[in-house]
């Protein structure tokens, strides 16, 4: 096979496989209620509550061992061993790893707070919207653009 017919068999099963400017389309009976993505509350506090005990389990343990590292480093420093300087930075390091993952964990379940208050309102809002348009459905709506009628005066306006 030449470099060609190599090239235009990959470029072929490479445009069967690519989908520009969009999903790829789904069964939609994948869930029961036909939708893409289902959260229940109970997972998201789940998930919200770990992410809180990481962050404060973190927290606490990250600084203890920065501050162990750091301590044996300066120590060994003093004691004139190179290795000293390679704990320092090691815990310099370690203390800015440790902050982004904290930082993360404090991200995600405010995150998840935020989410679920969010829905809350957002259901809340469309269940007065649905109730609203069922009430307006037992009176007689006038259309907009019909004039109303009103009398017109007879005899003198005093």
């Amino acid at each position: 096979m030449s470099f060609e017919e190599e090239w235009a068999d990959l470029k072929a099963a490479a445009a069967a496989r690519m989908q520009l400017n969009g999903a790829p389309t789904r069964d939609p009976g994948t869930t029961p209620t036909g939708a893409d993505l289902v959260v229940h509350d109970d997972e998201l506090g789940k998930i919200g509550h770990f992410a809180y005990r990481l962050h404060n389990n973190l927290k606490a343990d990250g600084k203890l061992a920065q501050t162990t590292t750091r301590t044996a480093g300066t120590s060994l420093t003093a004691d004139g061993f190179e290795m000293g300087k390679a704990l320092a930075s090691a815990s310099t390091a370690w203390a800015k790893q440790v902050g982004m993952l904290v930082d993360a964990c404090a991200h995600i379940s405010n995150h998840l707070d935020y989410t679920k208050a969010s829905k809350k309102k957002d259901d809340d809002w469309a269940a007065t919207q649905v109730s609203a348009t069922k009430i307006s459905d037992y009176y007689d709506v006038p259309d907009e653009h019909a004039r109303p009628s009103v009398p017109k005066p007879q005899g003198p306006i005093m």
